[in-house]
């Protein structure tokens, strides 16, 4: 297979995973293109010892974790910075920009709440959620994208679920 026609046939997989993590379009384009260069660089080194989707799914998966990593590091670098660049003593914190396409005004807010707890998990935990409730996929496959045993991803996502249940309970509380 070329890599325009495995373009074309997953860059909308790869662009809704990688908008799973970091809930902005132009976030998620970024990831989309780094994943594709990423693809573009290894093609020849792909050993088809897993499916092409689940290799794929790895690398969007790492990218868009290493991009998440990436932008808390200059956040916390920008606020220590500018402790020594302003005259206030204040830190502003930016609040992330939230832009899921096609999300009603009136759900908005809600889920940006449910992926601010989602984004609080661990990476694993994260990852198994999305794999298995946003983007549907059967625990055998999360299990083989993510290189590991069926149990531990069913434990993961049973961890993941009662983390977020009390996350949100908290949450309700105050």
């Amino acid at each position: 297979m070329n890599f325009e026609t495995l373009y074309h046939e997953h860059k909308k997989l790869v662009y809704n995973l990688a908008l799973q993590y970091v809930q902005n379009s132009e976030d998620a384009e970024e990831i989309t293109q780094d994943v594709f260069v990423a693809i573009h660089k290894s093609l020849d080194s792909f050993k088809e010892q897993s499916k092409l989707s689940t290799w794929i799914h790895r690398i969007t998966i790492n990218k868009s974790l290493d991009f998440i990593k990436s932008k808390q590091r200059k956040k916390r670098y920008g606020n220590f910075i500018s402790i020594f660049t302003e005259n206030t003593n204040e830190i502003k914190y930016e609040k992330p920009e939230f832009n899921h396409p096609g999300v009603q005004l009136e759900n908005k807010e809600a889920l940006k709440q449910l992926f601010k707890r989602i984004n609080e998990l661990s990476d694993n935990q994260k990852t198994a959620l999305i794999l298995s409730k946003i983007e549907y996929k059967p625990q055998a496959e999360i299990a083989e994208i993510m290189n590991l045993s069926i149990k531990a991803v069913e434990s993961l996502i049973q961890r993941a679920k009662t983390s977020l249940q009390k996350k949100i309970n908290i949450n309700e509380g105050n």
